[in-house]
């Protein structure tokens, strides 16, 4: 798709910095449950964000060790 229009989060003690894109990612992760990663389209900074709670400026090697930590448990049920 071209384009799709998410849940935007609703709560008030968000960052006023985050944007559309990352607010999107934190309304999603509030009504269901998953794990969304987040780019930044102007720093290219990574966020991970899982039940409405953001992770923000990660570096690969943070990324991966945050993916293993809540994906390998899963894996092992």
């Amino acid at each position: 798709q071209a384009g799709c229009f998410l849940p935007l989060t609703q709560n008030p003690d968000v960052a006023k910095e985050l944007g559309t894109r990352h607010r999107a990612a934190i309304g999603l992760t509030e009504l269901v449950d998953s794990l969304v990663i987040v780019v930044s389209e102007e720093t290219g900074s990574i966020s991970v964000v899982s039940g409405g709670r953001i992770t923000s400026d990660l570096e690969a090697a943070g990324l991966k060790k945050l993916l293993r930590r809540i994906v390998e448990p899963r894996w092992l049920q």
